[in-house]
C-alpha cells in the first residue's frame, strides 16, 4: 500500500505540473521571441490567443484557467495509475 500510494502522489504533482510547464514554456518562449525584430507582432499575437484560451476555463481568467487544467489533467493521472494498479494486481494473481 505504501508504494501504490507513493506511486499515485508523484503522479498526481506531475500530471499536475505537465501542462503548467506546457503553457508556461510556451508564453516564455514566446515573450523570449518577440524581442527579435519582425516576429514582435506575432509572438504578442500567439500569446494573447493562449491567454484567451486559457481563460476560458478560468472564467475570464487565465491563471484559473491554466490551474483548471492542471487540475483536470491530475485528476486523469491519478485514474489512470489507479487503473494500472488494478490491472498490475489482477494479473499478478493468475
Amino acid at each position: 500500500m505504501p508504494n501504490f500510494l507513493r506511486s499515485m502522489l508523484l503522479t498526481i504533482v506531475l500530471s499536475f505540473l505537465a501542462p503548467i510547464l506546457l503553457f508556461g514554456g510556451t508564453l516564455i518562449g514566446l515573450v523570449l521571441v518577440s524581442y527579435i525584430p519582425g516576429l514582435e507582432a506575432v509572438a504578442q499575437s500567439v500569446a494573447k490567443q493562449i491567454q484567451q484560451f486559457l481563460a476560458i476555463f478560468g472564467s475570464g481568467n487565465s491563471f484559473q484557467g491554466l490551474g483548471v487544467i492542471g487540475i483536470t489533467c491530475s485528476l486523469v493521472g491519478a485514474l489512470f495509475d489507479a487503473y494500472t494498479f488494478y490491472r498490475y494486481q489482477s494479473l499478478r494473481g493468475q
